[in-house]
């Protein structure tokens, strides 16, 4: 069997989970649950980062210890993780006693390769974040951290220091010689950009924070806090701990196997270049794959509580399931991309997918088979029919989506196969040979059919639907959930087998109904009345100077699907993170002609949504007499990214 270690993020104790949380322990889980069904030898670990200046503030908000916060959050992660169906192996805590014990191990490894030394440290530092920022990252005006949108505060310090630009050239080796290091491709390039741009050696230590792990030999100073915090993908296997006490560290980190972490992509940097780096130093393996995803957007803006705008998760589950919200966020978000939360679009999944989809397909097909035969599955089975070789395309094109990450084409794969069952069916019309033919070999054979093309879909929703595809299996007579992908094979309905009463597996939704309750639960907010247009309006010298135009360089293109016009460029702007941009120039630009092309971006506008994907500013562009776009581009080789255009 293949170890397979694989890791979500630890969150942040700092105040309760949410729907971006949730999203990428799910997929964790869909993965887990997966891949041991494919027989391999898994390792699922999530946790919770509680250390840090931003759990010391928030803690003494509230007139109580910081341990008292954690542990608050920690008990409501455990609840929501059990109500989703979460099948983790392990939960890490930043203040276990076995990972305080691993963070000064992996920093003396450090030390002895001389990686570490002592200096003065100032500049911009988000609480949030817990990180500096140079003045180029921050937001102007206000000096705003440019993931939060939130003041920095001038800081400075004696801190240690880990030597980072000593890393460069091995983490660019690291990209080119294994460009599965970090996914997806366009991910990859906007780090190798980033380090190829150079890199400054790292401060890894805080003065006078209280809550946080001690570093080692230095008193008054506390490790970084996304040292520790990375330090948890090694110190919950054992790392740092006695020799007969650290098993799982050799079975599933210095082993051969995979060692994959699910992150988000604002923290992508951390883990794709600082933690490989850190395990450089320490001389320890390096995982094999850093995948990041999309984000989930809300009033077109990133989900996060530090912004107040997070979709809490249990009115939904509450009122609907855990499935049928795993079932959304799988099958809505192109895994990798970002994605708008809407409670619309969560209702028009429920209903048509689940509700019509899965749940009337499955309910008749048991209805006219308990009908027909006495209450148990059709006796004779069927070997050769139109159903079989659409089964086997659509389960080659589900496992290889799901190998390649690719969960919205592998339900899409399975939702084919249910579409041709239910044609089938249709085309037969099996209620009206129960009538005229009674319990006929031929009608036992189409409605053996079209049960079976229902366990297989239901065999492959295992790991989508932990709660609910067994109960399918159950209720199509197919027995208790399989422990291999063989089951996805054709021909594995018993014949005979007793069938229940089918309850509604999903009652579908008074779509109006629960829109209004929605609306009235929400305060209105007031549109301004609309002026009469008056032609373009002229501004002065101030006005003009209040649009931020900057010298882009664009590090990955890429199009937009389903879009003949748009293009997604990932244009870096000097700040901490690459700028995603939409811009619709498809028809007269190809996507690798514009890779490592200067462009000018209106960089202050506010970000829009188009075809569900967000768009952090304007990519500047005039248009020839026959409408097509031209790209205002700068002429001077020694624009640096972020440089102002006046």
């Amino acid at each position: 069997m293949r170890p397979f270690y694989l890791t979500t993020p630890i969150y942040y104790v700092n105040d309760l989970p949410h729907v971006g949380h949730i999203y990428t322990t799910v997929v964790a889980d869909t993965l887990a649950r997966y891949r041991r069904l494919a027989g391999d030898d898994v390792r699922f670990l999530t946790g919770t980062d509680e250390h840090g200046q931003k759990i010391e503030r928030a803690a003494k908000k509230e007139g109580i210890a910081p341990i008292e916060l954690a542990d608050r959050v920690v008990a409501r992660y455990h609840q929501l993780w059990q109500r989703l169906g979460i099948s983790h192996d392990d939960f890490v805590r930043t203040t276990q006693e076995r990972h305080e014990r691993a963070v000064p191990a992996i920093l003396a490894r450090m030390k002895e390769a001389g990686d570490l030394y002592l200096a003065r440290h100032e500049g911009w530092y988000c609480t949030g974040c817990e990180t500096f920022y140079t003045e180029k990252e921050l937001a102007q005006p206000g000096n705003l951290c440019p993931d939060h949108r939130t003041p920095t505060e001038w800081k400075a310090e004696e801190n240690l220091f880990f030597r980072l630009s000593r890393y460069e050239q091995p983490l660019l080796e690291l990209y080119e010689r294994n460009p599965g290091f970090v996914r997806p491709e366009s991910r990859l390039n906007e780090v190798r950009a980033f380090v190829a741009g150079g890199l400054k050696d790292l401060s890894i230590s805080r003065f006078g924070l209280d809550w946080g792990v001690p570093f080692p030999g230095h008193p008054g100073h506390s490790v970084w806090v996304w040292l520790d915090a990375l330090t948890n993908y090694i110190s919950a296997l054992g790392f740092g701990a006695a020799a007969g006490e650290d098993d799982l560290f050799a079975r599933f980190w210095q082993s051969e196997g995979v060692r994959l972490h699910l992150v988000g992509k604002d923290i992508l940097r951390f883990h794709a270049v600082f933690w490989p780096a850190f395990l450089m130093s320490a001389q320890l393996p390096l995982p094999t794959t850093v995948w990041a995803h999309g984000w989930w957007l809300r009033d077109e803006q990133k989900m996060s509580k530090s912004i107040g705008n997070v979709v809490r998760p249990d009115h939904l589950i509450e009122r609907f399931g855990a499935d049928p919200l795993r079932y959304f966020l799988l099958r809505e978000m192109v895994f990798g991309q970002d994605a708008s939360f809407s409670d619309e679009a969560f209702v028009d999944r429920f209903n048509s997918d689940l509700a019509n989809d899965l749940g009337n397909t499955a309910s008749r097909l048991v209805t006219l088979s308990r009908s027909a035969f006495d209450g148990r599955t059709p006796p004779t089975p069927c070997d050769d029919n139109p159903l079989i070789p659409v089964a086997a395309a659509v389960v080659a094109e589900y496992r290889e989506a799901m190998e390649s990450f690719a969960f919205q084409t592998a339900l899409r794969a399975l939702w084919r196969l249910l579409a041709e069952a239910n044609q089938y069916i249709v085309a037969r019309e099996p209620w009206k040979k129960i009538k005229s033919e009674g319990p006929s070999e031929s009608l036992s054979r189409v409605l053996w059919n079209g049960l079976e093309s229902v366990r297989i879909v239901a065999t492959g929703l295992l790991p989508f639907l932990p709660e609910v595809a067994p109960k399918v299996l159950a209720a199509i007579g197919a027995g208790a959930p399989p422990a291999s992908l063989d089951a996805l094979a054709w021909g594995g309905l018993p014949t005979g087998a007793d069938l229940p009463a089918l309850e509604p597996l999903f009652p579908r939704i008074d779509k109006e109904k629960y829109m209004s309750e929605i609306a009235s639960s929400q305060p209105a907010v007031p549109k301004p009345e609309a002026e009469a247009p008056q032609g373009p309006p002229q501004i002065d010298i101030t006005q003009f100077g209040a649009v931020e135009l900057k010298i882009g360089r664009v590090l990955a293109c890429e199009a937009v699907p389903k879009s003949e016009r748009l293009l997604k460029l990932s244009v870096d702007l000097g700040e901490a993170q690459p700028r995603q941009v939409l811009a619709g120039i498809a028809r007269a630009y190809k996507p690798e002609e514009l890779v490592d092309s200067q462009v000018v971006v209106v960089a202050n506008l506010k970000p829009a949504k188009l075809m569900g994907l967000e768009s952090q500013g304007m990519v500047l562009a005039a248009t020839d007499p026959d409408g097509q776009p031209i790209l205002v581009r700068p002429h001077a080789s020694g624009a640096t990214p972020g440089t102002r255009v006046k």
